[in-house]
């Protein structure tokens, strides 16, 4: 999600020069920020005080829908309680561990199986390397570079998942929830060097618009947990305007890998671009009340 939004910036100001501009953008109000990285991104002006598009409506719901349950859900680790409650046990990834630092990781203890790093043979795995990755990831904040307020609070840890799959790039069903309904889902191959797309609607037809990746000749089959994973992301979205929920579904279980407020922090264009006007039709955030920023 963030990445991309970062992939595009180093497009415009070149790699050396990324960090250096989001450090100083930290003097900017969200709002004036927001607005600033809105232009860049999709190259026109944001529109906060009547949003139509879904993007314009995603960067107004960052600066009015600050519901404290929201930080807990976007946890990657505390989500999983809140996803037991409304699913039952057994659809999260199992953890293996938690830390705060990786030096006190004791390897030895673990099996062999973002920001993340992936063991499948411990005999080879490189974990210089890892621990360079991972401390880096331990001072970084997404809400820096995206102004999603419920990352702000989120006290980054190191933890181990179980590794799940066989080797091969799971394929990650990411439900698009509007005031709790699914209304299409895309799908996308984990770990992909080259990421494609496929978006299809509640019927498995494929939608007449893309968003920024281009968008593979062929429509994955249907999951066969397809109507369970259409009931859970209905269930785990209730009462949020928008919702994205990532599912994987592997050897007949539906696993909840993320919950999500801001589609790519909500800076993704759309093509054909009217779509994303026709997504912001359907969503409705008149029951928000506006903030005073």
């Amino acid at each position: 999600m963030k990445g991309r939004t970062v992939r595009s910036l180093k497009k415009l100001l070149g790699k050396n020069l990324v960090a250096l501009f989001y450090r100083s953008l930290r003097f900017l109000s969200d709002s004036q920020y927001i607005r600033l990285i809105y232009r860049l991104r999709l190259g026109r002006r944001l529109n906060l005080k009547d949003p139509k598009t879904f993007t314009e409506k995603l960067q107004w719901l960052k600066l009015n829908d600050h519901n404290p349950k929201y930080t807990m859900m976007a946890d990657k680790l505390s989500m999983r309680e809140f996803v037991r409650e409304k699913t039952g046990e057994g659809h999260t990834v199992p953890v293996l561990g938690k830390w705060s630092r990786f030096e006190d990781i004791d390897f030895s203890l673990l099996p062999d199986s973002g920001s993340y790093v992936i063991c499948t043979d411990k005999q080879k795995f490189d974990i210089g390397a890892a621990g360079k990755t991972i401390r880096r990831s331990l001072k970084r904040n997404y809400y820096v570079t995206t102004r999603e307020w419920q990352y702000k609070d989120i006290k980054p840890v190191v933890f181990a998942e179980k590794y799940i799959g066989d080797g091969k790039p799971l394929l990650d069903y990411k439900f698009f929830c509007f005031n709790g309904e699914p209304l299409f889902m895309y799908m996308e191959q984990e770990s992909s060097d080259n990421p494609t797309q496929a978006i299809v609607d509640m019927d498995f037809r494929p939608v007449p618009f893309r968003m920024e990746d281009p968008v593979s000749g062929d429509v994955p089959p249907k999951p066969e947990k397809f109507d369970e994973m259409v009931g859970y992301a209905r269930t785990l979205s209730k009462d949020v305007p928008f919702l994205r929920v990532d599912m994987y579904c592997l050897d007949g279980v539906v696993y909840v890998g993320e919950l999500t407020f801001y589609h790519y922090g909500g800076y993704t264009p759309f093509s054909p671009s009217e779509w994303d006007g026709k997504l912001g039709a359907e969503l409705d955030i008149s029951q928000v009340q506006r903030s005073n920023e």
